[in-house]
């Protein structure tokens, strides 16, 4: 069998890159913000849980899609999806930039675009809005896939993978882009509270191809407890987004993780020991892409095996086997 036998039907990653908002502030700056404006709707146990958060040694800065933090505290909901779109975009279209770039590719090599978020809706979709701005052609496959939450980036690999599989030798490009100051709500309750000390803006996007260079694409699982949706999600509240977070989420999580990994690692005999490298969205400041490009500007050596994991809505987790070729 010669290598071209042996590489046939093979998905790699060729190349990760992210790009985050120009504006950040540390998390003593956020707590300072949002005293200013919410200090007389929070009970005194808010604040201090709030000041707890903001000051856990875990995250010490954010990027926020935001020009001017009063603007973003006062803004209403058209000026709110106005701006998720935008950014969204914008973020989107940086980060494949530099993803094509480290690929050594252009816009004219990629037949397949897969775009997930789930901190805005608009329609057409981001994609359409990419194809423009960055002149892919315009018989591109696209897909844009919402409601993952922040697990989404790796069903998005998998549809991305199937893409690129088909592409004659183009390439795929995968894009995660979240906004989540676009569903910033604030109130005397711990979801939310949560979430505004986590949660920041930004994209990543990579670039898969058939050629055997980069990290193959071995495996992927996926498991869903749909009883336990409630437990991470958004809800509607006077047609707004708000985030919902259980306080029973690290234990749910950790079953469902559990099993994607079983999943990928006991048909093809491996353990844990075998995996050199782990990319883990495990909540606040892990952020699955953005730790993988973290990983790959480390440096994998050559046979080593990585696994991304993700959980999100659903709920959900997912796990992807990658190995460096």
């Amino acid at each position: 069998m010669d290598e071209e036998e042996k590489t046939a039907g093979k998905v790699y990653i060729a190349s990760v890159a992210v790009a985050t908002p120009s504006f950040s502030a540390d998390q003593a700056e956020v707590e300072k913000h949002l005293l200013d404006r919410y200090s007389d709707r929070l009970s005194s146990r808010s604040r201090s849980l709030m000041h707890s958060l903001l000051t856990h040694p875990a995250i010490r800065k954010r990027y926020f899609a935001i020009e001017d933090p009063q603007d973003f505290l006062s803004e209403d909901p058209d000026a709110r999806i106005w701006r998720f779109a935008r950014w969204a975009v914008d973020l989107s279209a940086e980060a494949v930039q530099k993803a094509l770039s480290r690929a050594g590719l252009s816009t004219e090599d990629i037949s397949g675009l897969v775009v997930n978020t789930c901190t805005g809706y608009i329609c057409p979709g981001i994609s359409t809005y990419l194809i423009e701005k960055l002149g892919f052609a315009r018989n591109i496959r696209v897909y844009d896939l919402v409601g993952s939450g922040c697990g989404g980036a790796i069903p998005n690999l998998e549809v991305a993978g199937a893409l690129a599989r088909g592409a004659g030798g183009k390439a795929v490009v995968s894009v995660s882009v979240e906004i989540c100051t676009a569903t910033f709500q604030m109130g005397d309750d711990l979801s939310l509270l949560v979430s505004n000390a986590l949660f920041g803006d930004g994209a990543a996007a990579a670039v898969l191809w058939d050629r055997p260079e980069g990290l193959e694409l071995i495996a992927s699982s996926s498991c869903y407890v749909p009883e336990d949706r409630d437990a991470i999600r958004y809800v509607h509240r006077n047609g707004q987004l708000y985030n919902q977070l259980s306080t029973k989420l690290p234990h749910l999580v950790k079953k469902a993780v559990a099993q994607v990994v079983r999943d990928l690692l006991q048909p093809r005999s491996l353990t844990v020991e075998n995996i050199r490298h782990w990319a883990l969205h495990t909540g606040g400041e892990k952020i699955i892409w953005f730790v993988f490009d973290n990983i790959l500007a480390s440096g994998v050596e050559k046979g080593n095996f990585c696994i991304m994991v993700a959980f999100g809505a659903g709920l959900s987790a997912h796990a992807f086997l990658l190995r460096k070729v």
